[in-house]
């Protein structure tokens, strides 16, 4: 009885469950790495090694699908064709029209980007998701936004750009109130938003489907009636095909937010 009691008890970092210890229940030590290799000071970890994979595996696609392109594309060209094509008519055209194809190679890249750092938590081996750690999200806003404010500042001018994010004929003393949320909501809420809508998504995924993943294993392994590790599975394959589409979804969002700004930029909303 002491050893079940001790068992159920004993503290779940850095155990297992055959080693007689109680379920571990995934938490935020399953995004940590230890490093790779260390040079220096600098820890080159499993996330940066999936987004260096990320990076390398969409030039080297794009590359051989339009390295010499045909008339009639087959092969990797007629994807390669198919992938730009869905985020010129899905997302680039609504917000920016046929003017906006000199910024097409930046959202497909971004698109694609983000989209395969998202896919990686549900590829075997990999098995996580590059934006769940934050600090992989911030570099990505914070290039939208620099781009964004370069071309708001280009098209407007620099007092322009920031009289414009006020509406017109608004009475004086609204404008008390108005001035510092229209601000904030330019430079702050907006680029924290685009971030922790990514961060936020990916990490709660990939918890989610860690503790029904875990959850079968362990229920299989004690025995339980096999119902609740059938049940916990039904679970794990929901979420997997749950979390493709948020994949998808998300590279989706972040990117049509992008297009938006990018048009917001160019020509003001006011």
């Amino acid at each position: 009885m002491t050893g079940d009691v001790h068992a159920v008890a004993a503290p779940a970092g850095g155990c297992h469950i055959l080693h007689g210890c109680g379920f571990p229940a995934p938490g935020l030590e399953n995004f940590e790495f230890k490093p790779l290799f260390t040079i220096g000071s600098f820890n080159f970890t499993k996330p940066m090694l999936l987004a260096v994979i990320c990076t390398v595996f969409i030039i080297a696609f794009f590359w051989a699908a339009f390295a010499k392109p045909k008339i009639v594309p087959r092969g990797v060209q007629n994807l390669g064709e198919m992938g730009i094509l869905a985020v010129r008519d899905q997302i680039l055209r609504p917000s920016l029209g046929k003017k906006g194809d000199t910024y097409m190679p930046f959202l497909v890249s971004l698109f694609f980007f983000i989209f395969l750092m998202n896919l990686m938590e549900l590829i075997p081996v990999f098995q996580f998701p590059v934006p769940s750690r934050i600090g992989f999200v911030w570099p990505l806003v914070a290039m939208v936004y620099l781009l964004y404010l370069y071309l708001g500042f280009r098209a407007q001018g620099f007092p322009g750009y920031f009289r414009n994010m006020i509406p017109s004929g608004v009475p004086s003393f609204v404008l008390i109130i108005l001035i510092p949320v229209e601000l904030a909501r330019y430079l702050i809420i907006q680029p924290f938003t685009l971030g922790i809508r990514l961060f936020a998504n990916m990490f709660a995924g990939h918890l989610l489907l860690t503790i029904f993943a875990l959850a079968s294993w362990y229920m299989l392994v004690l025995s339980y009636p096999l119902i609740f590790a059938v049940g916990s599975f039904a679970m794990t394959l929901f979420v997997f095909v749950l979390e493709l589409l948020v994949d998808l979804l998300q590279a989706f969002i972040f990117t049509t937010l992008t297009a938006t700004y990018i048009a917001d930029s160019l020509e003001p909303a006011h």
